[in-house]
């Protein structure tokens, strides 16, 4: 690698350095301690110097400097860790710099020349390289050593490095980390004690900041069981954001791609960077406390003042700035925000510019005056030229509307345009019952806050604001109110005539999804008189059929039919259909889908609370997976499955308001009621008893509905033993309790158990799949678990350094245990070169093809781990015969014919046509399924006697098959002189029987003349006519397959026994585990990009 010049003074290297070559211009030194003659105590103290300094010139192993004569001074321009690579650098400038040189008069000349010369090499490096770091000199340097100390492949990207502590027990061991791509690895080498650590980010189960006695914080990895510490860092908490920020990319990408949505700084594996990664993670954090779409990214943040009219002052905060919207959020504790949708700004003015202001206006005659904005003249022309460019025409006519209503204006006759609620249960105006009036209170509470806070889009959020929520929202805003707080209103403004157009496009259509949808459209709020009759069913099923169109990854999950069919009662129907993307794909990420990943982290967020918060109910109840299983219809359903309507509804106006924190907060607010309770119950089905009365026992008596509205209870026969609680008391308690809990928090804890959960989830699959295969197979459950390892390490090593990799489309957590992860051809032949027996074969790749060939059963072109496991225990474990049975197969169809290529092909069309209407939007076809299910069953184990005859082709190829196997086995002659033997044995007995054959004529052929009993028998064992040859084997024809010979698998191994030294390799034991610990080692080392 090209250095950029740095001048050097010999007399002050200690002797560190062996001039290896040296001229008139240049000098190649090599390292002391590297290369021949290292070691001593001279290699100890200069390896330690090399890993505690920062520097390259003292920590690679080789290096050029360039001089002149009768000069002290030294200059460092090249840098090498293989002395091949240096020569290279060496060579180059033999070449190419040292004629140039001679042309020189002066040696300041000659030096400015050579200097000049190398900043041009790096600077054309650096053109090639399209990622540009802070430092890249220093960046370039840290790389040469990554690559040096960790071997990884060429492509693997590294992100930044830092230096820190590991703790190894209880010594810290200090080096370097460097956080790459695919990687968390640690150097340390220290007095000849090296530590070398490398993790993959998708084997992490935990990643945390934590502090004790020794180490007041540190960062916590457990991986494969073990614990890792890594303390003394400078910048601690950025680290920990890098680390969360690749672990939560890499468990995105290979596990859970469902939701993995692709980010411009995170497009590419190769292209992935520091300053890409914060960005992103600002990014999230901007997204998730303002509530905007996915497609937004913070991309300027302003620090200023904020004038707040309604309170008459200044409040200090920040400007973010996204494609389309303009947001602010105090920073004084005012717990003020304001966001702002680019669509909606109609000027911006700078009054002042003393004050460095901006005036931003926006529709409904409101304006917000931005203070002390250190760059308000660049600010003011961003603003505006985004506001030209997202000002469209269909906006510019809704400037005072204050319903929020924006696309109705296309809607389709078929779709609802009035909530369900207005047409069950219209307001009477002149009914004056206390319920009513106390109503009337509530909404002439919310229009004052709007006349001073504003009313849509760009309203004031204060915490005013969020005591008129726990107060409860009235019937007629409730609409209006929930669709601005999550952020659907403006998915809805900017998507005019979509939803329309879904619902067109989903009509008729008839997949998995719908059958779902139409089974539980009637179970959904059965009790209230909308999903009574057919307008609310009619409304649900469009709602729910259009957004399994819009997210076929999601579909349709159960729960989602009681979520929506709340919706649709206070919401008008596309304003329903967003506020349920909204909740899908921003609010409750991955709680919708097959493996429900959010509900399950959510769960183990509430665990942590509960610890947290209610310690004397975890001394009593140790082990909190109880009120995991008892909790995951609160979270799913927001309280709706388990609370009446009246109720749940207000719950409901907390969640659009502070997000999944309202439901944790009212959960433990629950636990708290019940605590002495729950503390006395002596087996979980009691605790789950003292639970369901007292939600029978949650009322709202604020409620206006009238009875025939209202859902009854479960258990109202038993309401009168248990006292009733108002929802409005208890969310105030939750609030007030467990109000301190910050919406930050609970994101980093999300992302914290996010790792663990599908963690657990891909343990569960491992200890599935080996029980299931264990049956088959003689290998231990310990290197059955290695096996699937390395299976699946193989797997993802196809994946690591490729955005569109189709090994990526070969795992799918939705499928049967067995299917969820399999090789294709590619993978499947680097793993079994690692792992396969014979250890010096010639011929490994052919080998793999005919071996992958032979075990895909179903002839798709992937490999699952029981297929690989049974080739490998007959392998290793099986009898001579069986080993022998194995090869012979190889040679047959679909083993290692050309032709048969052709017919896999059309199997895989057919086999990809199925799997498409398994898990696409056709229906499933169980009929042939289980059809296929009772074939594999009933399938009888097979016999030698099953065997087709190996034709002559064949044959000469299973031939060179041996000796491939034999080539550099310690008895290599012996087997080579057996295999010759048993072939020559085989064509006599062949020759024999034809000469036996050929007096007869073709009719008569299958009964040669002159021949006894005896030898007739035994001729018709050791050959077959031409015709049975060509049906078993070849179908060549007939012409052809009269001068052909073939042997059957008996004559084979008969011939095969009587040889000792190829049944002796053949039973030779395999040390599986030696095999295994080498495969692991060698895995990554093997790894090519194809």
């Amino acid at each position: 690698m090209w250095l950029k010049p740095e001048e050097i003074l010999l007399k002050n290297a200690f002797k560190l350095w062996v001039t290896e070559k040296d001229n008139e211009y240049f000098v190649l030194q090599r390292r002391r301690g590297y290369g021949e003659g290292g070691g001593g105590l001279t290699g100890l103290l200069v390896g330690t110097l090399d890993t505690v300094l920062d520097s390259t010139s003292k920590v690679a192993p080789y290096r050029i400097l360039h001089h002149t004569p009768d000069s002290q001074v030294y200059w460092s321009i090249a840098c090498g860790v293989t002395k091949e690579e240096i020569i290279q650098h060496w060579d180059w400038l033999q070449q190419n710099i040292m004629r140039t040189l001679s042309v020189f008069d002066s040696s300041e000349d000659v030096t400015s020349f050579v200097q000049g010369k190398i900043r041009g090499l790096i600077a054309e490096e650096g053109k090639t390289c399209l990622v540009q770091e802070d430092d890249p000199e220093k960046f370039r340097e840290a790389h040469l050593r990554f690559e040096k100390w960790f071997e990884l492949p060429p492509e693997e990207k590294l992100v930044t490095y830092y230096s820190c502590s590991y703790w190894k027990g209880k010594v810290p061991c200090q080096g370097w980390l460097y956080l790459s791509t695919n990687f968390l690895c640690f150097y340390s080498y220290l007095l000849g004690a090296e530590v070398k650590l490398v993790i993959s980010w998708d084997e992490l189960w935990r990643l945390e900041k934590t502090s004790n006695v020794i180490l007041t914080e540190s960062i916590h990895v457990l991986a494969h069981g073990e614990d890792h510490y890594f303390s003394m860092l400078l910048h601690l908490n950025e680290t920990f954001v890098i680390m969360e920020q690749l672990a939560d990319y890499s468990i995105k990408r290979l596990f859970d791609k469902e939701s993995f949505q692709r980010e411009p700084a995170l497009s590419d594996p190769l292209q992935i960077t520091k300053r890409g990664l914060e960005a992103n993670a600002k990014s999230e954090q901007f997204r998730t406390f303002f509530r905007l779409p996915k497609e937004e990214n913070l991309l300027e943040v302003h620090e200023s003042f904020l004038w707040v009219p309604f309170s008459h002052f200044n409040t200090l905060g920040k400007i973010c700035l996204s494609e389309n919207y303009l947001c602010f959020a105090s920073q004084d504790g005012s717990q003020c925000h304001v966001i702002i949708p680019m669509r909606e700004v109609v000027n911006v003015e700078k009054p002042d510019s003393s004050s460095r202001a901006l005036t931003v206006c926006v529709r409904g005659k409101r304006a917000l005056r931005f203070s002390e904005v250190r760059d308000y003249q660049r600010l003011a022309n961003t603003i505006r030229s985004r506001c030209g460019i997202s000002a469209s025409p269909q906006h510019s006519a809704s400037s005072e509307d204050v319903t929020l209503m924006v696309g109705q204006k296309d809607s389709s006759k078929a779709v609802s345009t009035e909530a369900l609620m207005t047409v069950f249960h219209p307001q009477d105006v002149e009914n004056l019952d206390p319920k009513m009036l106390k109503e009337k209170m509530k909404e002439q509470s919310w229009n004052i806050h709007f006349s001073e806070y504003g009313r849509g889009t760009s309203m004031f959020f204060t915490r005013k604001t969020r005591d008129l929520i726990v107060r409860g929202v009235p019937e007629a805003l409730r609409g209006e109110l929930w669709m601005l707080f999550s952020g659907a209103v403006n998915d809805m403004a900017t998507h005019p005539g979509y939803y329309t157009e879904l619902v067109e496009q989903s009509l008729g259509t008839s997949t998995l999804a719908t059958d779902e949808i139409e089974r539980d459209l009637h179970r959904s709020l059965p009790e209230h008189p909308a999903f009574q009759s057919d307008t609310g069913i009619s409304a649900l099923r469009r709602v729910l059929t259009a957004y399994a169109y819009r997210n076929p990854k999601i579909g349709y999950c159960q729960a989602m039919n009681i979520l929506t069919s709340v919706l649709l009662l206070y919401a008008k129907e596309e304003e329903a259909f967003w506020l349920l993307v909204a909740v899908c794909e921003r609010m409750l990420p991955d709680y919708f889908n097959r493996r429900i990943i959010g509900a399950l982290v959510d769960q183990a967020v509430f665990e942590d609370l509960i610890r947290e918060n209610l310690p004397q109910l975890v001394e009593h109840m140790t082990d909190l997976s109880f009120f995991s299983s008892v909790s995951l219809s609160w979270f799913l359903t927001l309280f709706i499955s388990v609370l009446p309507i009246e109720s749940a509804v207000n719950v409901v106006d907390c969640f659009f308001y502070d997000g999944i924190k309202a439901i944790l907060q009212l959960g433990l607010a629950v636990l708290d009621y019940n605590m002495e309770a729950l503390i006395s119950c002596h087996d979980d089905a009691e605790a789950v008893t003292i639970l369901n009365k007292f939600f029978d026992s949650v009322t709202n008596k604020d409620s206006p509905l009238p009875p025939t509205v209202q859902q009854a209870s479960v258990g109202n026969n038993d309401k009168s033993s248990h006292i009733s609680v108002d929802i409005s008391e208890l969310i105030r308690e939750a609030y007030e309790k467990y109000g301190n809990i910050r919406s930050e928090e609970v994101e980093s804890s999300r992302k914290r158990n996010k790792l663990y959960v599908i963690q657990t989830l891909e343990d569960t699959t491992k200890q599935n799949v080996i029980r299931v295969v264990s049956q088959d197979v003689r290998f231990s459950a310990s290197q059955l678990d290695e096996l699937y390892n390395l299976f699946k390490r193989q797997h993802f090593l196809s994946c690591y350094w490729t955005m569109n990799s189709p090994a990526l489309l070969h795992h799918d957590p939705s499928l049967a245990y067995l299917e969820q992860y399999q090789l294709g051809f590619q993978q499947f032949s680097m793993l079994f070169s690692l792992l396969e027996p014979w250890a010096f074969c010639s011929i490994k790749s052919t080998l793999s093809l005919w071996v992958f060939r032979l075990i895909d059963e179903n002839q798709d072109g992937l490999i699952n781990f029981k297929e690989f496991c049974c080739a490998l225990d007959t392998l290793y474990t099986g009898s001579f015969t069986n080993k022998l049975k194995f090869l012979f197969k190889l040679h047959l169809p679909p083993g290692n014919l050309i032709w048969h290529t052709k017919i896999m092909l059309k199997t895989s069309e057919k086999f990809l046509s199925l799997s498409i209407k398994l898990t696409g939007r056709g229906k499933v076809d169980l009929q042939a399924y289980l059809k296929q299910w009772q074939n594999e069953i009933l399938k009888k184990e097979e016999t030698i006697k099953d065997l087709p005859r190996i034709n002559q082709t064949q044959f000469i190829q299973f031939s060179k098959t041996l000796y491939n196997i034999f080539h550099g086995d310690p008895e290599e002659e012996s087997l080579y002189r057996a295999v010759a033997h048993v072939t020559s044995l085989l064509l006599r007995m062949e020759e024999v029987g034809r000469r036996l054959q050929e007096p007869s004529s073709p009719p008569e052929s299958k009964k040669p003349a002159n021949t006894t009993a005896g030898e007739e028998s035994s001729t018709e064992e050791s050959s077959t006519t031409p015709e049975s040859s060509d049906t078993s084997s070849s179908h060549n024809s007939q012409d052809l397959s009269e001068t052909e010979w073939s042997f059957s698998f008996e004559q084979v191994l008969a011939s095969l026994l009587n040889e000792p030294a190829i049944v002796s390799f053949f039973e030779r034991p395999v040390d599986i585990q030696m095999k295994l610990g080498q495969a692991k080692v060698a895995q990554l080392k093997s790894k090519t990009n194809k």
